[in-house]
């Protein structure tokens, strides 16, 4: 077994209303800053042992659809790196 770290960012689907992402992209045009858009997203950081990246992704992958991300709200995306290099 090889040690991998999933790293699973979750955001809400275009077009569901995102408040934070609304009061920030507000405040950063406020400041100046010119946005066509700003989405706010969650992380997690799985560290787990697999026989392979793409059997890490699939662990990962069941997760995300199990309980980290809600499909009708959600989008989300798994990215695996082997740990240590």
């Amino acid at each position: 077994m090889t040690a991998y770290t999933a790293t699973v960012t979750v955001r809400l689907k275009r077009g569901v209303l995102d408040p934070e992402a609304d009061t920030t992209q507000k405040t950063l045009e406020r400041l100046g800053f010119e946005l066509s858009d700003l989405r706010s997203a969650d992380q997690f950081e799985v560290d787990l042992d697999a026989e392979s990246a793409d059997a890490a992704a699939e662990r990962a992958d069941e997760m995300a659809q199990r309980l980290l991300a809600n499909p009708t709200l959600h989008d989300y995306d798994v990215v695996v790196e082997e740990q240590g290099v």
